[in-house]
């Protein structure tokens, strides 16, 4: 398992819309993208497209980006200004843990199909980290 205490330790946010917020959702990824390119999050490593319903566990429209735990504190603070709700988790070898006990929540929880994620020790997230290909 990764040591989620290390300062360059992998996380995800999944930030969370409904249809009707997707013009919001995409000025959120504009200006945090725009946050990745000038460095003022430093560690911001990957935001993602949008998906229009379903992915994996997640069972409603969302985006992720991809971060160290440097920036953990500060895209926090962006996605609670933001208003949208998001689940933050680390990325180990621990698909489940990653997305429940080890995940904290912004906002109102969504309910995961916690059915698709990988057991424990096949984790793909880890080898995918920053990536842009899925």
């Amino acid at each position: 398992m990764n040591a989620v205490n290390d300062h360059d330790a992998p996380y995800h946010a999944h930030i969370y819309f409904e249809h009707s917020q997707r013009e919001l959702a995409d000025t959120a990824r504009a200006l945090l993208r725009e946050c990745m390119t000038s460095g003022k999050i430093p560690q911001l490593l990957f935001v993602g497209r949008p998906t229009e319903g379903k992915a994996g566990p997640h069972p409603i429209p969302q985006f992720e980006i991809h971060f160290t735990k440097e920036a953990l504190p500060a895209v926090c603070s962006f996605i609670e200004a933001s208003g949208f709700r998001a689940l933050v988790h680390p990325l180990t070898d621990d698909d489940l843990a990653d997305h429940t006990t080890l995940a904290h929540w912004i906002g109102t929880p969504v309910d995961l199909d916690l059915t698709t994620l990988d057991p424990p020790g096949f984790n793909q997230g880890v080898a995918r980290f920053g990536k842009s290909d899925f």
